[in-house]
């Protein structure tokens, strides 16, 4: 608990100090992004990861953020720090309405009817033209007015920090739900059903709590995005985002809080670098999800944390045996 805290703190120092020092546009918009899917890695997590579900819907939720960011901001007139707080409160209430129906399934039922909720609001998103533009999208969306004036170094630099005040929000969240009694109830559920059920903890509803805070968390990242990115389109919803989002809480280390970060670092760094193969990295992607499932089943946060145990457990000297007369 203390070790991630502080490895949060020291991490968030760090971030905070990169764009006083990067100038690069490349380089800011590069940690950016490691920012917005460290918060939708983080989202995912606390569905997968502590409560034991996969959904392959979760990014209903970004698209409801990302049109709700954007209607009210081009149709409304409603500024950046209005409408990214009111997307995660909308994609809040339909993670509350969706996973009233949907947790109480389990397993391919759950994943079933997910995965099927995204793919309604995807054709929703594209044919109810008088509202979200059809297959056009929503371009055009307004930037804050501290950088209308302003330079393209200073607007790259203002959107990185409201980032990292969102994925800080974010894992603060995570971070207080999973060291609660809430969440010690969820994890309780992942491990055993039937045995939380039997000392009194309500699988449904502590699962319900973790599934409408990631849906918040994924509405507030799909807000962001809609304002960095100025347009948004039915692509939202595609399964891409989805299959990077779990690439992510895979390789990071599902059910850890740091997981989603390191994962997020890794895979968007990768996608840069594998950019040039095109269509390749998709497979290359795949290989990669593989050899972490078949050798780092708790991914490379797990891994480490097993190494600092097994590390620790050699250093502490063994108890003194006691002989038969009870002396040492």
């Amino acid at each position: 608990m203390a070790l991630e805290r502080n490895t949060l703190l020291i991490l968030a120092a760090l971030a905070a100090l990169f764009p006083l020092v990067v100038n690069d546009l490349y380089l800011l918009h590069i940690g950016i992004m490691v920012l917005f899917y460290c918060v939708l890695a983080s989202s995912l997590n606390l569905t997968l990861g502590y409560v034991g579900e996969f959904s392959l819907g979760h990014t209903a939720f970004l698209g409801l953020g990302a049109y709700t960011a954007a209607i009210l901001s081009t149709t409304f007139g409603l500024p950046l720090w209005l409408t990214v707080p009111l997307a995660g409160a909308v994609a809040a209430l339909f993670g509350l309405l969706i996973g009233a129906i949907t947790l109480r399934l389990q397993g391919p039922y759950f994943v079933i009817i997910t995965l099927a909720f995204a793919e309604v609001l995807r054709i929703v998103a594209n044919n109810w033209v008088g509202l979200t533009n059809g297959p056009m999208g929503i371009a055009g969306i307004p930037q804050p007015d501290l950088l209308a004036a302003g330079s393209t170094l200073l607007a790259k630099r203002v959107y990185f920090y409201i980032a990292l005040a969102i994925a800080a929000l974010a894992l603060y969240l995570s971070y207080r739900f999973v060291y609660s009694s809430a969440g010690r109830a969820a994890v309780t559920v992942r491990e055993n059903r039937y045995v939380a059920q039997s000392v009194g903890i309500r699988p449904f509803a502590h699962a319900l709590r973790s599934f409408v805070l990631g849906a918040f968390l994924a509405g507030l990242a799909g807000g962001f995005y809609a304002h960095y990115i100025s347009f948004v389109g039915v692509d939202v919803f595609r399964f891409s985002f989805m299959a990077t989002m779990i690439i992510m809480v895979l390789i990071g280390g599902k059910g850890t809080l740091l997981g989603p970060l390191v994962g997020a670092l890794v895979v968007t760094l990768a996608e840069e670098y594998l950019r040039e193969f095109q269509e390749l990295r998709l497979s290359i992607f795949g290989l990669i999800v593989m050899l972490v499932v078949l050798f780092l089943p708790k991914g490379l946060m797990g891994f480490l944390t097993l190494r600092r145990e097994r590390r620790v457990a050699t250093t502490v000297p063994p108890l003194p045996r006691l002989s038969k007369g009870g002396a040492a």
